[in-house]
């Protein structure tokens, strides 16, 4: 099939999820989980829609900022990053988001409530001391 006559929906989701799914879904709805692309699949991504590929971007954001393709720190590969979730070694082996989400994904931090009884006691010893001290 020539690349011309592919829609880039349908591209975008051969390149992010694999050779099985060029069927025109939507690329982050129903997948289990999003794929490292190459630095040529990114060269193809940037060629077909009309972006330089000289130098490398360090990011490359895709369906209206819903996804971010991510070069690595080694500069061989582009971790493909949403909300929910990222292909990069870190996301696999550690719970929560990893730093690509936490950088193009930032979530709303969530305060720890603060306590009326604070856990150091506030009280003093007779005389302004913290406590009995021997001499």
């Amino acid at each position: 099939m020539a690349l011309c006559a592919i829609d880039l929906n349908s591209l975008l989701s051969y390149m992010v999820f694999g050779e099985n799914t060029m069927n025109g879904n939507n690329m982050l709805e129903g997948r289990t989980g999003p794929v490292t692309q190459s630095r040529d699949a990114i060269k193809t991504l940037l060629a077909y829609v009309g972006r330089s590929a000289d130098p490398m971007p360090s990011d490359v954001t895709l369906d209206n900022g819903r996804m971010v393709l991510v070069l690595s720190n080694k500069k061989d590969a582009y971790y493909t990053v949403t909300s929910a979730k990222c292909s990069c070694p870190a996301a696999a082996y550690h719970r929560g988001p990893c730093k690509h989400q936490r950088k193009y994904f930032p979530q709303a931090e969530a305060k720890k409530p603060v306590a009326n009884d604070p856990v150091k006691p506030t009280g003093k010893w007779p005389g302004g001391m913290n406590g009995p001290v021997e001499a």
